[in-house]
Order: structure tokens, then sequence, then C-alpha cells
């Protein structure tokens, strides 16, 4: 996006005349940043330096359930600082054992009356055929038109692909029994230790299974022009698959890799760009809930840097759709404490996640086998969002990429106050938050006048003057 220079010269500029300027206005700025041409530069490691990726749920999305619906959103997208988009799974779903609900205790969508079975649409992972479009979505005329727009926006679009198994529909099953793993009476099961009822695991002993699934992915390289894979349950599968397909799929074109896991080895070479920060994402919604404390928050950070090479990128996330369906949603996890949690996914090293809906401040849990969806109403988490975006696409002291800003964790003199310094090329910013439901004080050591950011006014500290917080306070400093 050639333009943005000019947005960070002109905050620069502001910044040092110690100009305020309300965050209403900084968000015209970002409306005006524009692509000035269709022809879309290679990914590489310096966009993504500065990247937020948006996971897009598009059966929830709207009412419609189109790619339409949500191609005429994406120049939105680039407001929030979104450069990556990953589409969950676009391909069709099995009927076969399609489920309805899930758990251990669930059922398939022929369990119940027939004048009810066509509601439940079944999981999206449960994938009959790799190289078509789920009608459900629309056309592959439509599909282009989605990536097309993405590309004209400055944005990338990953896909969501299911390698570990296939819907029990799958032409392999009837033409390729042996692509699949099967129990001591050549039965073709689903995949173990799991209540995965509704899809059948591929057998990785199988080379030409092998074969036909990276033919599939290349195909929406070179057909279809996307710009990578986000690639579910990653780590069960052979890490030796990955180190044989990734290297063929970067023969097609420059593309971005995102492991739904969290083996370090998935990193290592030229394999995965990305991986989940799980503990992370736990750890956020133990701070949360005050059942962890930040002495953890340290243990974390220090494991993160003994597993993980300094060029590693892990993906930050307060909610995503398995944790929104599942497990809740932000506000039922975090409670109060969202905003801050929301913030750190910024500050963090890495690239943040935003979940569809989640900028519309999705307040309930979208259903996962049948259609739903929610209003798009731009509360404070747009907002928020639109704030940090800009933040991170601006200010090298929070790069999350393959070359991070540096990253520590501040002394404090209170047990429960986070405070956190980056750096990059001459920039510095302070993150300090209080990770608590009480008021909390603490002994300053900043000082000097820096901008209070989120605020968007300039504040000066005095040497061991007492700073107060409120609860789950926080505050992004730059000097």
């Amino acid at each position: 996006m050639k333009k943005l220079p000019v947005l960070l010269l002109a905050i620069v500029m502001v910044f040092s005349c110690k100009q305020e300027k309300s965050a209403k206005q900084v968000s015209s700025k970002v409306e005006t940043v524009e692509t000035e041409t269709a022809q879309l530069e290679p990914i590489s490691d310096s966009i993504m330096e500065t990247a937020v990726i948006y996971e897009a749920n598009i059966r929830q999305y709207s009412p419609e359930g189109t790619f339409d619906a949500f191609t005429k959103d994406i120049p939105q997208l680039k407001q929030l600082g979104v450069k990556v988009i990953w589409l969950m799974p676009v391909f069709p779903i099995s009927e076969t054992k399609r489920k309805a609900t899930g758990g251990e205790n669930s059922k398939f969508a022929s369990d119940f009356p027939e004048e009810e079975q066509s509601k439940y649409l079944g999981s999206y992972y449960a994938v009959s055929d790799f190289t078509k479009i789920n009608p459900e979505f629309g056309t592959i005329e439509d599909f282009r038109e989605l990536v097309a727009q993405a590309h004209e926006n400055g944005i990338y679009v990953i896909l969501d692909w299911v390698p570990n198994h296939t819907g029990w529909d799958h032409t392999w099953i009837k033409n390729h029994p042996d692509y699949y793993t099967q129990n001591e009476a050549g039965e073709i099961i689903h995949p173990k230790d799991t209540d995965w009822t509704d899809v059948a695991d591929l057998n990785y002993d199988n080379q030409d299974m092998r074969k036909e699934m990276i033919a599939d992915m290349e195909y929406w390289i070179t057909n279809e022009n996307i710009d990578g894979f986000r690639c579910d349950v990653a780590g069960s599968v052979p890490t030796d698959f990955w180190e044989q397909a990734i290297p063929e799929l970067r023969k097609q074109k420059d593309i971005f890799m995102l492991a739904e896991a969290w083996e370090p080895e998935l990193l290592k070479g030229n394999l995965f760009d990305m991986a989940y920060a799980w503990d992370g994402h736990h750890l956020l919604n133990s701070l949360a809930k005050q059942e962890k404390s930040l002495k953890d928050f340290k243990t974390y950070i220090d494991k993160v840097s003994n597993d993980y090479e300094a060029n590693d990128i892990l993906m930050n996330f307060v909610t995503n759709h398995d944790e929104n369906s599942w497990n809740g949603t932000v506000k039922e996890r975090m409670g109060k404490a969202s905003e801050v949690m929301t913030a750190l996914t910024y500050v963090l090293p890495g690239m943040p996640l935003i979940y569809s809906g989640q900028e519309y401040d999705l307040d309930h849990r979208l259903k996962f086998f049948e259609k739903d969806s929610f209003p798009k109403n731009k509360g404070n988490t747009w907002k928020l969002l639109e704030q940090l975006g800009v933040l991170k696409q601006t200010n090298d002291a929070i790069n999350g990429g393959k070359n991070p800003a540096s990253f520590k964790i501040l002394e404090t003199s209170n047990v429960n106050i986070l405070k956190i310094e980056r750096e990059k090329n001459g920039k510095k910013l302070v993150f300090i938050a209080n990770i608590s439901d009480a008021v909390q004080t603490e002994k300053n050591t900043l000082v000097g006048t820096f901008l209070d950011y989120m605020a968007d006014k300039t504040v000066d500290f005095k040497a061991d003057e007492t700073i107060a917080l409120q609860p789950w306070e926080y505050k992004i400093l730059i000097k």
C-alpha cells in the first residue's frame, strides 16, 4: 500500500509538534489509503511485519451467507489493518454422516426427522471435494471476485485446508480406500481419539494420496491465484509431508503458510511461516479470570523464547471460530478484561487475529452446524481495532514478523502491573497495564513526555511519582 508512508509521516509530524489529533481523525486517514494498482506485490516477510489477519466465516458473516455478501465489505477491512484474509473452508460438505450437533454425544442430521434435516449444514471441515466450491456460498466466479477484490485492496487470501481427513462422500473413499486409515476388519475409520465421526482419517503412509493432496493444493495457487493456506490440525499430519509439500507449493508462487498447531518444528526451515499461540491464548483467558498471575505470563514469554527461533511468527488471538462456538464469546471468557487482552494481542510479538464478528462486538456463540449471523454495528470494538490497526501499520516498535521489534518485560513495584517495552528502528513503545479487577498503584520509572496513544494526548512523567491504574486499565505510550 504505497500511500502508507504518507500516513506515517503525518502521524510522526503530529507527535513531534505535540499537537493532539482525535482517533476519529486518525481513522479518516486510514480510509484514504488506497492500492494504486490491482497488481498485488508478492507476499513477503517485510509485509508481514505489520499485518493483521482476519478469519472469514462466510456462512455466518451475513444473513445471506455468501461470498458476495462478504466481498462488498472487504474495503472496510483495510481500515483495521488487515493484510491477510483467511477463509474458513470453502469446499463442498459431505452429506453422508453430516453432523447436526457437536461433542461426545453428537448427532448426525439423519438422526432427526426428515423435515428438520435440511437446516443442518454440517461441518466446514468434512470436505467432499478439495477442488470445488460449496454451492451454499456461491459460484467459482463469486469466489474469484472475492479474491480479486481483496487483491485490489492490498489484501492477501489464504484458504483453510483440511489435510488430516475428508468427508465420507469424497471420491477417494470409493476409488481409493487405501488412501484412508483402516481397522483390522479393513473398515475406514474416523480420526483416532476424537469425536470427529463425520470425517474419515487419511493414511499418510500412502504416497499416492500425498501426491494427490499436493496437486489439489497447487490447483488453488495456479488456477485461482490464492496466496497460501491455513492448515487445519497441521500437527496431526506427519512433518515429513509438509517437508515434501510446502517446497512444491512455493515453486508456484510466494505464499503464506499458517499452521493450526504449536509445534516449533513446523516453523523450521522453509515450512510454515506462522503457528498458533495456543498457550498464549489460554493464558490470556486465565489472566482475565485472575486464575493466573503475571509470574505465569513471564514464564510463558520465557518458554516462547526457548522453544521458538527469533524469526518464528505466532498468531495471537482472543477468539476464533472454535473458541467462539464452543468456549464462549470474548466477553463470556474475559469479561471486563476483554479490551486489555485484545490490546495485548497487538503488543506481543507475532500477528494479531480478528475473527468474523469480533469487530462488531459479537455477543453470542455462533452456531457451528447451522445457519447463523450477527448484526454489523460499528461500536467500541471496531474503534479499538481500528486504532490498534493504525498503530500496527505505522509504528515499527510493534513489528511482529520474521524481523520483530525487541521485546522486554520491565520490572515493576506491583505484581499486578504489567510493563512491556518494545523498540525497533529508533521507535520505542511502552505498554503498561493493570492486570486485575482492583485499582493498582505503581512507582513510576518512566521519565519524559510520551504520547498516550489510545487517549490521543501527550502526558509527562516524572521520576518516582506514583501512578494509579483503574481495574484492567492500560496505556500504550510512545516516546
